[in-house]
Order: structure tokens, then C-alpha cells, then sequence
């Protein structure tokens, strides 16, 4: 199924973590213009609040509220031409890439902002005396709490290693549930039972049993974090993800732009193109949860299509929200 892909926003800098909202309108971050935004159904877009560092992956809890992954800067973003582009004949071709350097890092959070008061709320930024790093995706639970990635970050020929994440949303417990490389996308199964993560340069997407609050099922060998789904061949490296109804999980793929679908027993495996070396995330809503936007970054776009399947509503699916 080619994606028909209609272009609702451009111009952006490097959007990120979008969510359809009940009212038609899509909550997303800008990461590299430190905004969390608001794409509204007329095209309009708002800025909802500057977020300073690097404001990344967004969800809404079961108090209505915008929960923020914040990586704190880990990125800067310079320009790219892509190895078929002229600059000089075709300048529109010259795209957005993430760049290691990070003049202005300051270190990872979590943040809450209310979306009524526009105020905003730290509620982690250390775990056991050490600084969060980059902050990257998060998903609710049926509880009311919430998992999130930490992607970690590479200093020249030296790495420090990304974790996932457990935590209330009252800013009394975090806890470290397991180390994955470079953890980014996060993601529940539909029966509550599973948390996927992927793991970016290593092109992998990993699933945990959750046995309880904060702890998941290890896999059966040292260091293992759990079951590997899949591991893409070549040069791919996987991002954020949403799951189906279904129980597909869909994963922004870069390099080889798109959107990769998994079974979750990895046989099955489909990759529907985007435009975009860069294509970081998506999500589902409309009455029919088969309305899908997708966060083309590397160009500043977002872009909205039809999906073949429903996707999984979320624990706490787009809440209301009048105020513009």
C-alpha cells in the first residue's frame, strides 16, 4: 500500500512527537525551534511554549496535561545536501540533519505542560545523582504512569549507553528498568502485556514482558534486554513508533525514509516510503483511528494520509482542548 501523502505543514525545523487531539488538531515539537506546537485543522500553527534545550518526544497523561521527553540539547542542526543535489541549481533539496555537536547541552528532562495555563513543570531531570540524557520517547500506561526512553549519546570513540524508563506523573518515582544501546521509540502492546523499544543505529526493535510497575522481563542472555523482533538489514536506523489495533508496530526509519512495519513475531515485515531521510515518527487518530501523521523532519513537514488498519488508541487519546 503506497502512502498518498497530502502536506499539512512545512517550513518547520525538525518536527517531532506528534498527537491528534479529539478537535481535528495535531500537538507536535519543533526540537530544533524548542517548541512544543500546535498544528491547527485550518493549517494554522501556534506555538503552544518555548521548551529551551531539545523538547523531543510528547504524550498525554491521564490528567490532560502534555508530558515532554526533553534531550536537552544532545542535537544540533546543521544543513545537508544530499548526495544528488546541486545546492547551487536545486537549493530546496538542501535539508535539516542532526548533528553531534552540542554547544549548548544542558542535560535531559522530563516536563509537564498544562494546556490550559501554558505552564510548565519539571518533574525529572537526575536519576540516582546522575543527569538524564536525551530524553526521547514516552507512552502511558493503563495505570497512569509511564515509560520512557533515554537515548544516550556518543562522545567521539566513546558512548554512554541509553536506559528505559519508569515514572509517575507526581515526580516521586523514577526507576531505571533497562539498558538499551540507543533507545528512542516506545511503545505498549494492545493487551498492556509488552513494551517495544527500538534501538536506533542498531536498525532493532526490542520487546520486554511487562512483569509489574518498572520491571520487565529480561532475555536469556547477559546484557539481553529482551526479545529481539527484528533487526533490519543494511544501513537503517529505526526511530519512534506507534502501535496498531492489531498489534503491528510501526517505526520511523531513517536513512532508508519511511515507515517500517513489524509483526510482532518479526516474520512479517513491510516498509512504506516517505520522502525523507529523516522520517522520525508518527501517529493515529480521526473517529476511525486511521488518520496518520507523520513527522517528515529532515525537510520540516508534516504530512497526513490514510492507514489500512486502525491504529492503537492510547491510554489517554488526545483530550479536548478549546484554547488555541
Amino acid at each position: 500500500m503506497p502512502l498518498d501523502l497530502h502536506p499539512v505543514a512545512s517550513g518547520l525545523g525538525f518536527p517531532e512527537g506528534p498527537v491528534a487531539m479529539k478537535d481535528g488538531s495535531l500537538l507536535f515539537v519543533d526540537i530544533e525551534e524548542q517548541y512544543l506546537k500546535r498544528l491547527l485543522p485550518d493549517g494554522q500553527i501556534n506555538n503552544v511554549v518555548k521548551l529551551e534545550g531539545g523538547p523531543n518526544g510528547v504524550a498525554i497523561g491521564p490528567d490532560g496535561a502534555a508530558y515532554v521527553c526533553n534531550n536537552g540539547g544532545v542535537y544540533s542542526f546543521v544543513p545537508f545536501n544530499t548526495p544528488d543535489n546541486d545546492p547551487k541549481k536545486d537549493p530546496e533539496h538542501t535539508i535539516t540533519i542532526p548533528d553531534p555537536a552540542r554547544p549548548n547541552y544542558q542535560g535531559g528532562s522530563i516536563q509537564r505542560v498544562d494546556l490550559e495555563t501554558r505552564e510548565v513543570t519539571t518533574l525529572y531531570t537526575e536519576f540516582e545523582g546522575k543527569r538524564l540524557i536525551a530524553p526521547d520517547d514516552i507512552v502511558f500506561d493503563r495505570d497512569g504512569a509511564f515509560w520512557f526512553t533515554d537515548t544516550g549519546k556518543q562522545e567521539g570513540l566513546t558512548s554512554e549507553l541509553g536506559s528505559v524508563y519508569y515514572a509517575t506523573i507526581d515526580g516521586k518515582t523514577l526507576q531505571r528498568a533497562t539498558v538499551i544501546p540507543t533507545a528512542n521509540g516506545i511503545g505498549i502492546s494492545p493487551d498492556g502485556d509488552t513494551l517495544y523499544v527500538s534501538d536506533t543505529v542498531f536498525g532493532r526493535l526490542w520487546s520486554m514482558k511487562i512483569l509489574g510497575p518498572g520491571k520487565l522481563e529480561q532475555g536469556p542472555l547477559p546484557k539481553m534486554p529482551g526479545d529481539v523482533v527484528q533487526t533490519l538489514p543494511g544501513y537503517q536506523w529505526l526511530d519512534s513508533l506507534k502501535v496498531e489495533a492489531d498489534g503491528r508496530i510501526c517505526v520511523g526509519t531513517i536513512f532508508n525514509g519511511g515507515i517500517t512495519i513489524f509483526s510482532p513475531d518479526g516474520k512479517s515485515i513491510d516498509h512504506l516510503p516517505v520522502s525523507d531521510l529523516f522520517t522520525t515518527n508518527l501517529c493515529f487518530g480521526g473517529a476511525d483511528m486511521q488518520d496518520v501523521w507523520i513527522t517528515a523532519s529532515s525537510t520540516g513537514t508534516i504530512y497526513k494520509t490514510r492507514w489500512e488498519r486502525p491504529g492503537l488508541k492510547l491510554q489517554d487519546q488526545a483530550q479536548d482542548w478549546q484554547k488555541s
